[in-house]
């Protein structure tokens, strides 16, 4: 849930600061412990399933492809749910959804998602935009989070991407490292960063549903 995009003469530092379902979720003290129980993860995610489930599925307003969790990082997808319980990350169906979820469940939906993880050090597709120089060192050249605490941006749909963008740079989704980053950001700075890290393989997929013994 992506994405940075900025002027190019940034400093080191801001390195760190970058674009993402973009940069990491901050440390939260109600975040789960990203070693999660997977199999117990793959028992209580069925109502994920509804939206994240469905290929192509899109949220109804405003309108963009609903985030990929296939392979994304267990740490950067519990500290997700906590956003969105805390509203940090404003979605009513998410929040309602989160706010059901113990710190332990939110961990362990979390590792079944991340399962399988995308590889490592592929090699980047296409011509990267300027900005992307500094996402790489979080988000890797080819989108794929450094660390568990930086979200993949492979693979993931680009109008996600470019709404996450936008909701940071607006400041209606509560990041302090992202909304100072993406303030400074154009529309088509968000746009080019977006298609450029959509495209990227390995690449976050649409999970399927459990099945067998684990299936609820």
């Amino acid at each position: 849930m992506a994405f940075r995009i900025a002027q190019i003469a940034v400093v080191p530092a801001f390195a760190a600061l970058l674009v993402g379902s973009l940069a990491p979720a901050p440390a939260r003290a109600d975040a789960a412990p990203a070693a999660g129980d997977a199999k117990h993860g793959a028992r209580i995610a069925y109502t994920c399933f509804g939206c994240h489930g469905i290929p192509d599925y899109r949220n109804a307003y405003p309108d963009y492809h609903v985030p990929k969790l296939g392979g994304q990082h267990a740490g950067y997808l519990a500290a997700a749910l906590a956003e969105y319980r805390s509203g940090d990350r404003p979605h009513p169906t998410m929040h309602g959804q989160a706010s059901s979820l113990s710190a332990a469940d939110a961990g362990d939906i979390a590792a079944f998602f991340a399962t399988p993880t995308p590889a490592v050090g592929g090699k980047p597709v296409g011509t990267a935009p300027a900005a992307a120089q500094i996402c790489a060192s979080c988000h890797g050249a080819d989108g794929v989070g450094i660390t568990s605490d930086y979200p993949t941006l492979a693979g993931q749909h680009a109008d996600y991407l470019e709404q996450a963008l936008k909701a940071y740079r607006k400041g209606t989704r509560k990041n302090a490292i992202m909304n100072g980053f993406a303030a400074t950001l154009k529309d088509e700075d968000i746009h080019a960063l977006a298609q450029y890290f959509a495209q990227q393989q390995p690449g976050l997929a649409t999970p399927q549903p459990p099945s067998g013994p684990q299936a609820p």
